[in-house]
């Protein structure tokens, strides 16, 4: 079943999103949730990406699902392997679903069936998807349990979702995810509503599952301390846009944008003094049916000055490097950058990356 981990290695990306836009017509106007976003994705990497509520996260991956409000205009490409998925007809999108892409939404309640038990929950993908018998699919479906960590699976094969605690359902969720073997797997603030023990152990279980089969990976957060030393990449999105997107190393020590910076601000950190809190990021995103144009971000910018709310910054690099940003007058230009960060309980233990407390 592990066709990912032994796949030939391909100059063609796993994912490759390009120029993505996701408008909605509302009745107040044009919502543009997401605007122009471009990113790739190779096999067995990680990209993390960032923002506040309604930053556009959500929207672009449920976009890369086919799974977007029935009032949004997509356009752009997302390739899968070289295979184009923006445009294709609906049913062709639900053979993908499960089978090449899979999600772990955050309330594992919004994914699983309340009055099913949960070995049914998971032998149905895989009969729908997979040449495998019910027998088969059954062996399988305790084997999956087994995997993430779920004690007494062929018991807990036998109940109800509301038998399970919150971590338990959230790992029969990933279970889910994974039935099919999927080529990339998005984590939608997949540990948000779990106390901080159980996030950690559901993101190093993330982890070794995706070392295991070699699949790509999305980790969506608002919390940098999460997908800090996680990934081998970080998008920071705002308004939807893509304002920062840099290897995860670069990013917390040579940040470049405002808002990345503010987002750093904004986390607790355990290599401060306890009377330095965090400082909070002052006023609110923009209307996006209202925004006129300008850096969306310069409402809120201590630095902004009149180019900011008058032009709108395009994504750039500093000579050859892979660390874009979209700032007129971004970090480093007046200040050192060079300042450490520090593990938190989100976040890996590793020391050779720099990262933030969760």
């Amino acid at each position: 079943m592990d066709r990912n981990k032994d796949a030939p290695a391909s100059d063609v990306p796993l994912l490759e999103v390009a120029d993505l836009k996701v408008h909605l017509n509302t009745p107040r106007g044009l919502l543009k949730a997401v605007d122009g976003v471009s990113f790739r994705i190779a096999r067995g990497e990680t990209l993390g990406l960032v923002g506040e509520s309604g930053s556009g996260k959500s929207m672009l991956v449920r976009s890369l699902m086919g799974i977007s409000p029935s009032i949004a205009k997509i356009s752009g490409s997302v390739k899968l392997d070289g295979d184009e998925l923006v445009g294709i007809p609906r049913k062709q999108a639900r053979s993908i679903w499960g089978n090449r892409i899979a999600m772990v939404f955050q309330d594992p309640m919004t994914s699983l069936n309340p009055v099913v038990r949960i070995e049914r929950q998971l032998t149905e993908p895989m009969r729908e998807h997979m040449e495998i018998s019910r027998a088969d699919a059954k062996v399988r479906a305790v084997d999956l349990l087994k995997q993430v960590g779920i004690p007494e699976p062929e018991k807990r094969a036998k109940q109800y979702p509301h038998q399970l605690s919150g971590g338990m359902r959230q790992r029969v969720t990933i279970a889910m995810a994974l039935a099919c073997d999927p080529d990339l797997l998005i984590a939608d603030e997949a540990t948000t509503a779990l106390d901080v023990t159980v996030q950690r152990q559901i993101l190093d279980l993330l982890e070794e599952i995706q070392e295991d089969r070699g699949m790509g990976m999305i980790l969506v957060s608002h919390d940098l301390g999460v997908v800090a030393g996680r990934t081998d990449e970080i998008a920071v999105m705002y308004a939807g846009r893509m304002v920062e997107h840099s290897p995860t190393d670069d990013l917390f020590v040579h940040r470049r944008h405002r808002y990345t910076e503010a987002l750093l601000a904004a986390v607790p950190r355990l290599d401060v003094p306890k009377t330095m809190r965090p400082s909070p990021i002052a006023g609110s995103p923009p209307d996006l049916v209202t925004f006129k144009g300008g850096c969306a971000f310069a409402a809120r910018c201590d630095t902004a000055a009149d180019v900011c709310h008058t032009e709108r910054p395009d994504l750039r690099a500093n000579g050859n490097s892979l660390h874009l940003f979209a700032c007129h007058h971004p970090v480093g230009e007046d200040e050192a950058l060079d300042v450490p960060v520090t593990v938190g309980a989100g976040a890996s233990t590793s020391t050779e990356t720099k990262e933030v407390s969760a």
